[in-house]
């Protein structure tokens, strides 16, 4: 069987990284997804660390909101794959809070811009060999704030619901192709860069999920790959929800 080929956007990330490894432990090449601020040093580092731990990831610098530079990212990673995108997971994003009253054309045009038209920007340049080949895997990361919407997150809250929306019609296009997309929408979940929150802030927040703890990024990982495996063929335009129970619809 040939080795299925996944680009996780944003996949140097905290929730990037758990995704990587999840799907190369299901025996995927995986190539990691980064801009950085342009920064490739950065993403080398990242390469030489998972490398320590026993996984050899591939990575492609892309900005999400430049259709340009999508359009070369996956260039690049089917020449260093050696092969077209058989799963895509859409989980590049950025965050600029602030409330609806004071809040910039900027802020939202940054937010809606690198959480939702980067989906455009990336699923419109592997969507058409995942039809041919009879196969696919879309995973859109959301987030449980998409839902219950979120205090000082209007532009947030706005791009990852419209996240859900493009994978149900899309979802409804591709179904009879063999090509699934899901949604995968977590809570708070403990990254190193929500680790650097102040324990007092963490401690209001977890009062608020009934397990009484915040996700670990591997219970995402580990979902997103069960979403992209060979026996999920029947699962798509469905939203799963990972939120330690804050939020239950």
């Amino acid at each position: 069987m040939t080795q299925k080929i996944a680009l996780v956007t944003g996949g140097t990330g905290g929730i990037g990284t758990a995704i990587c490894r999840a799907l190369a432990d299901d025996g995927i090449k995986v190539v990691a997804g980064y801009n950085a601020g342009g920064n490739h040093d950065k993403a080398k580092a990242w390469q030489a660390e998972q490398e320590k731990d026993g996984y050899k990831m591939l990575a492609a610098y892309g900005d999400v909101t430049d259709a340009d530079s999508c359009e070369a990212c996956v260039k690049n990673v089917e020449e260093i794959a050696q092969g077209t995108v058989d799963i895509l997971i859409n989980n590049a994003g950025i965050t600029r809070d602030g409330t609806f009253r004071k809040m910039t054309w900027d802020q939202w045009d940054q937010v809606l811009s690198a959480n939702l038209d980067s989906m455009f920007h990336m699923t419109r340049l592997v969507i058409n060999p995942m039809l041919d080949k009879g196969f696919g895997r879309i995973v859109n990361i959301s987030s449980v704030n998409a839902q219950k919407g979120q205090f000082g997150q209007s532009n947030y809250s706005a791009a990852k619901a419209g996240i859900h929306g493009f994978t149900k019609a899309l979802a409804q296009e591709v179904a009879a192709k063999g090509v699934t997309v899901n949604t995968v929408s977590p809570g708070y979940v403990l990254t190193p860069m929500v680790a650097k929150i102040p324990q007092e802030v963490l401690d209001k927040i977890i009062k608020q999920i009934p397990v009484g703890r915040l996700g670990a990024p591997e219970e995402i990982g580990k979902a997103v790959a069960y979403l992209c495996s060979e026996n999920c063929g029947y699962v798509t335009g469905s939203d799963f929800s990972i939120n330690g129970g804050q939020h239950m619809s």
